[in-house]
C-alpha cells in the first residue's frame, strides 16, 4: 500500500506540498494532501492517484509517486518543475484503494 502524502512533504522539484484543499484532517500531524493542492513554488496542483478513499469530498493522494500539474518555475527552469511529482509520504499511514 502506498504512504499518504501531506502538508510539507517532498515534491521531486525539490518544493514541498502546500495543503490548501482541506483543514481537518491529519496524519502524524500534518494536514493530508488531496487533489489538487499546491506546491511551495507555486502552482503543481497533484493528481490524486487514489480513487477511493475521500477528505472533505476530494480525493486523498498517496506517494506512489502521484503527478503533478507545472509549477511556476517551470519556465524557465524547465526539468522536474514541469513535471513534479510526490517524492515522500508518512512513515506508517498508509492509503488502501
Amino acid at each position: 500500500m502506498p504512504a499518504i502524502h501531506r502538508n510539507t512533504d517532498a515534491r521531486s522539484c525539490g518544493a514541498t506540498t502546500s495543503v490548501i484543499g482541506q483543514s481537518s484532517v491529519f496524519s502524524n500531524g500534518l494536514l493530508v494532501s488531496v487533489n489538487g493542492d499546491t506546491n511551495s513554488h507555486g502552482a503543481g496542483g497533484l493528481v490524486a492517484g487514489c480513487d477511493n478513499v475521500f477528505v472533505e469530498g476530494k480525493l486523498v493522494v498517496n506517494h506512489t509517486p502521484d503527478s503533478a500539474a507545472a509549477d511556476s518555475l517551470c519556465p524557465p527552469l524547465g526539468g522536474n518543475h514541469c513535471a513534479p511529482s510526490t517524492s515522500a509520504g508518512s512513515p506508517n499511514v498508509f492509503v488502501a484503494d
